[in-house]
C-alpha cells in the first residue's frame, strides 16, 4: 500500500485524475471482486466503489435511486453537503479527503462515492460479511445456559457483549495491525472499574505490532501482546462464550477482540483462571463447588498420575505394603519408560487424526485406536495393560481441563516429569516437580503472579476459588487486577441523620437546608 500510494495524497477536483490512481491501486479490471461503476448525477461523472461480496446490494440501488432524476441546481453550490444532507440516506456515511482512506475503508468493506468536482470522497458503511449465525462453542458447552457463541465477524462479537452489558462506560476501541491484512482489533473495557494502565499497555502493544498480516487472527495478537516467549504456559484465556466474556468484564478484565476469529482474549489470566467454566455457575452453589473440585483432580491426575505410577514401578519398595498392587509383575521386553513416551505419542497421534477426520469417521477412528491397537499392543507385548489404563486416566484429565491450552502445557510438564523420574527416580521427581513450581511461579502475564491467589497468599480470594461462592457473597473485584471501582455490590447507602426539632425550626427561619 505505501509502495503506490503516498499517505497525504489528496482526492482530486478532477474525476479523472481519482479514477486512474484508484485503479492503479486497487487493481480495478484485473481484480474481479472490485466493483468501480460509473455514472451521472446532475450532468456530473461520478462512480461507486466496492468489493464484491463485502456489501449490501441494497444500499446500492437505494443511492442510485436518489441519484437518477437530480438537476445540477439541486447539488449547487455546496455539493457534498447537499448529498449528505439530502441524497445519500444511509445512517453511517462520512466525508474524507484522503484517497488512502478510499482505498483501506474499501478495502474493510466501505461503499466509496466519488464525484467530479468535490475534493472530497464520501464513505458509506454498507458492509455485510460473510459469516455465521452465533452458535454454541463445541469446547465451552453447558447442560443449562445461553447457546449463542462468538462468530468471525468482529461487529456480532461487540454485539453479544453489549447485549449483555448495557453499561454506557463500556468502550470498545477499535484499533489495526498489519501492514497489508489491516486487521480489526477491538480492545474492550469497562471504563470506571479496568485498570488504566493495563488498558494503556494492551493498546500500546497492540499499536507496535509490526508485520505484513495477520491472518492467524487471535493467536497472532496474543503472542506480541504477551511479548511471545518460550514458556508453554498460556498468558490469556480465551473464550467462545459471551456470557463468561461479560462477566471478565465486570470483574477489571480486558477483552481483545480479533475480526475473523470466534475466540476472544481475556486479559491477564493466571492459573486457576483456566481452571474455572461456566457449568459451575449455571448450577447452585454446592453442586457447584462440587464439579470445581472434581475438575481440580482431574487436572491433578493428568498431571501426576502418570509419573507417580512409573516411580512406584520402578521402585516398588516405596509403597507400603497395602498399596503393593500398584506397579507391574513383569515390565516386558519394552522398557516401561518406553512405553510410556511411545503411548504419549500414540494419544496425540489419535488426536490429531481425529481432528482432521471427517466427523461421521471420528468415531470409527476412536474405536480403532481403543480397542484394535490398543488390544493387540498388549497382547504382542509392546505394551503391559497398566500402562493404558494409566495413560487413559491421565488423558481423561487432560480432557477436563477447561482451557485446552492449559490441558496441552500440562501435557508437556507430565512427559517432562517422566523423564526426570526415569532418569533419578525419586530425586527426578521432586527436582521435576521444584522446576515446574518455579516456571509457574516466576510467570507474570501484565505484571499479574501466575499463581495468585496463592502465591502471594490471599485468603479472601482463595477461598472463592477453593469454594464457588454464592453471587450475593460474589462483591469484591480481584484486587490483582487493581480495579478502580474494587466492589460489585456496593452496600445501599447510609440513612441521612435527622435534626431535632428545634434546629429544623431554627434553620427553617434562617433560610438554611435541614
Amino acid at each position: 500500500m505505501e509502495e503506490t500510494m503516498a499517505p497525504k495524497t489528496r482526492v482530486s477536483k478532477k474525476f479523472d485524475e481519482n479514477a486512474e490512481m484508484l485503479k492503479n491501486v486497487l487493481g480495478i479490471g484485473v481484480s474481479y471482486d472490485v466493483a468501480w461503476r460509473e455514472f451521472e448525477i446532475a450532468g456530473k461523472k461520478a462512480a461507486i466503489l466496492f468489493v464484491d461480496g463485502l456489501i449490501k446490494d441494497l444500499p446500492i440501488v437505494e443511492i442510485m435511486q436518489n441519484f437518477a432524476f437530480l438537476e445540477r441546481e439541486n447539488l449547487t453550490p455546496n455539493t457534498l453537503h447537499k448529498l449528505l444532507a439530502k441524497y445519500v440516506t444511509y445512517v453511517k456515511a462520512a466525508p474524507t479527503d484522503k484517497l488512502e482512506d478510499v482505498v483501506n475503508k474499501v478495502l474493510a468493506g466501505f461503499l466509496a462515492l466519488i464525484v467530479d468536482g468535490m475534493e472530497e470522497a464520501i464513505l458509506i458503511e454498507a458492509r455485510q460479511y460473510p459469516g455465521r449465525n452465533p452458535e454454541e462453542p463445541d469446547i465451552e458447552r453447558v447442560v443449562r445456559g445461553s447457546r449463542d457463541g462468538f462468530t468471525e465477524t468482529i461487529l456480532f462479537n461487540t454485539a453479544l457483549i453489549r447485549r449483555r452489558l448495557r453499561d454506557p462506560r463500556l468502550r470498545t476501541e477499535i484499533l489495526q495491525a498489519g501492514v497489508r491484512s489491516k486487521t480489526d482489533i477491538c480492545v474492550a473495557y469497562l471504563e470506571d472499574v479496568a485498570n488504566p494502565d493495563l488498558v494503556k499497555t494492551i493498546k500500546q502493544r497492540i499499536m507496535d505490532i509490526k508485520i505484513d498480516g495477520l491472518p492467524m487472527a487471535e493467536k497472532s495478537v496474543e503472542e506480541y501482546i504477551t511479548t511471545g516467549n518460550w514458556n508453554p504456559l498460556p498468558q490469556v484465556r480465551y473464550t467462545e462464550r459471551p456470557d463468561v466474556a461479560a462477566d471478565h468484564l465486570l470483574e477489571g478484565h480486558v477483552l481483545v477482540i480479533v475480526d475473523t476469529s470466534p475466540s476472544v482474549i481475556i486479559a491477564p489470566a493466571t492459573y486457576f483462571h483456566h481452571l474455572q467454566h461456566a457449568e459451575e455457575f449455571r448450577q447452585n452453589a454446592f453442586i457447584g463447588v462440587y464439579l470445581r473440585w472434581v475438575r481440580f483432580i482431574a487436572v491433578f491426575a493428568s498431571l501426576f498420575v502418570l509419573p507417580l505410577w512409573y516411580l512406584f514401578s520402578i521402585e516398588p519398595q516405596l509403597l507400603p505394603a497395602s498399596l503393593k498392587f500398584i506397579g507391574v509383575e513383569k515390565h516386558g521386553e519394552v522398557p516401561l519408560l518406553l512405553q510410556l513416551i511411545i503411548a504419549e505419542i500414540g494419544l496425540d497421534m489419535i488426536r490429531q487424526s481425529t481432528i482432521h477426520t471427517p466427523t461421521p469417521l471420528a468415531t470409527a477412528l476412536g474405536l480403532i485406536a481403543a480397542f484394535m491397537i490398543g488390544d493387540v499392543a498388549i497382547k504382542v507385548g509392546l505394551f503391559t495393560a497398566e500402562v493404558i489404563l494409566y495413560l487413559a486416566v491421565a488423558a481423561v484429565g487432560t480432557f477436563a481441563t477447561p482451557s485446552y491450552e492449559l490441558g496441552m502445557a500440562n501435557r508437556i510438564f507430565r512427559l517432562f516429569l517422566l523423564l526426570m523420574v526415569g532418569a533419578l527416580k525419586l530425586p527426578g521427581l521432586i527436582i521435576g516437580i521444584g522446576a515446574v513450581l518455579i516456571l509457574v511461579a516466576r510467570t507474570k502475564p501484565f505484571g499479574v503472579p501466575y499463581l495468585w491467589p496463592l502465591i502471594p497468599f490471599n485468603w479472601a480470594a482463595l477461598k472463592h476459588l477453593l469454594v464457588r461462592p454464592t453471587l450475593p457473597m460474589k462483591n469484591i473485584r480481584p484486587s490483582i487486577l487493581r480495579p478502580i471501582d474494587t466492589t460489585r455490590q456496593p452496600s445501599a447507602a447510609p440513612a441521612k441523620k435527622r435534626l431535632p426539632r428545634k434546629i429544623r425550626n431554627q434553620n427553617r427561619l434562617s433560610g438554611k437546608k435541614n
